[in-house]
């Protein structure tokens, strides 16, 4: 999931492109009109699906994980997110200065032991043209292959493997991301429903159980990383996504602890009612997409934050076909307030997931949009 921060994204770009229109030469001309891209299943093709879709009005490339320490199993959480959205009324202008795309990206590390949760974010705009070939860019992404770059955050392909590079406030990541398994196709074949019109549609494909190494830094200290660090890729590009309605979605991305992946959402309404549920698991081989009405999300348990006073179920029931799980936050306050750039508030954090008989089955991430205010997509 995860759209719904471009929302305000959006908001934010028309400042932006309304600030900068003095330094842009000639008139502007009319906003573009855009076709909406085909949302019909298509073999997705690598590394080109792996790169940026400018076409599609959202994207990101979203990277979730937990990293153990020395005799401490998930001891620190971290999330690495690249955004790309289309601004439509400059896609006419001629201007190497219009800013027909915009980047966005957001960092996190959840210290576990101190309860505490570190973020940043960073957003600069793009003019769409190749990477490196306009000096007015502050940010690009490649087409061809994951290449992301804002200014001095990145996420690009290595060798094979993905790099991600941070420099936050008071934390820095410098991550490698080796796969273990093949991708995963969301959906029907990498097409994803998100509602009950067929337009409200994802490409979508996740990597689960990516290994990871590198340097974590927290107040220039460096956190040591051990063996059995594990994060999960979601790339997703859409042009439409969200029902009439929706107030906002619950998502989880696990990694079981005997090598399966388990993805659930749903999109509720106002009233909390599910609009529509998804998502898979795969073991081994075998890969199972749940069908509409196949998953339901029941609270268990509630975390209201001092800062927004939105109140989050911080603990699930959630019924898959695969198994029912409870799924526990780790730290109950992993809110994330955005309001001074994005306008969002929403959560996002490290959860561990129990199975039906009790046993811790996995650890991943946790996501819960509409909480503190409804999406407006």
């Amino acid at each position: 999931m995860h759209l719904y921060k471009l929302n305000a994204l959006r908001a934010l770009s028309r400042r932006q492109l309304l600030g900068s229109a003095a330094a842009l030469a000639g008139a502007l001309p009319a906003p573009a009109v855009h076709a909406a891209p085909s949302t019909a299943t298509r073999r997705l093709e690598f590394p080109r699906d792996a790169g940026a879709h400018p076409d599609y009005k959202t994207e990101w490339w979203y990277l979730t994980g937990w990293a153990n320490s020395p005799g401490q199993e998930a001891a620190y959480g971290f999330q690495i997110t690249f955004f790309r959205s289309r601004v439509d009324a400059t896609q006419g202008m001629q201007s190497r200065l219009a800013a027909r795309q915009l980047l966005f990206a957001h960092a996190a590390i959840t210290d576990v032991r101190a309860k505490q949760l570190h973020h940043d974010q960073r957003i600069a705009r793009w003019s769409g043209e190749a990477p490196g070939s306009n000096p007015a860019d502050s940010a690009s992404a490649g087409t061809q292959d994951t290449g992301v770059l804002l200014r001095d955050w990145s996420l690009l392909r290595e060798g094979g493997d993905l790099r991600a590079r941070i420099s936050a406030e008071n934390f820095s990541m410098d991550l490698r991301f080796a796969a273990t398994q093949p991708l995963l196709l969301q959906g029907q074949e990498g097409l994803s429903r998100k509602g009950p019109d067929p337009r409200q549609t994802s490409y979508y494909y996740s990597l689960p159980q990516l290994r990871v190494s590198g340097t974590l830094m927290l107040q220039g200290k460096a956190l040591p990383m051990a063996a059995g660090s594990t994060a999960w890729l979601d790339h997703e590009w859409s042009e439409e996504i969200l029902p009439d309605g929706a107030q906002g979605w619950d998502w989880i991305g696990i990694n079981l602890l005997d090598g399966s992946a388990l993805t659930a959402f749903r999109v509720r309404d106002k009233g909390g009612a599910a609009l529509w549920d998804g998502g898979s698991f795969r073991s081994g081989q075998t890969l199972y997409p749940f069908k509409p009405g196949e998953v339901t999300f029941k609270p268990l348990r509630t975390w209201r934050s001092p800062s927004s006073r939105a109140s989050y179920p911080v603990e699930w029931m959630v019924r898959t076909p695969a198994d029912f799980y409870t799924v526990k936050a780790v730290v109950d306050n992993q809110e994330l307030d955005s309001r001074n750039s994005t306008g969002a508030i929403y959560w996002e954090g490290l959860c561990e997931v129990w199975d039906s008989n009790n046993h811790l089955a996995g650890r991943g991430y946790l996501e819960m949009t509409g909480y503190a205010a409804p999406l407006k997509l």
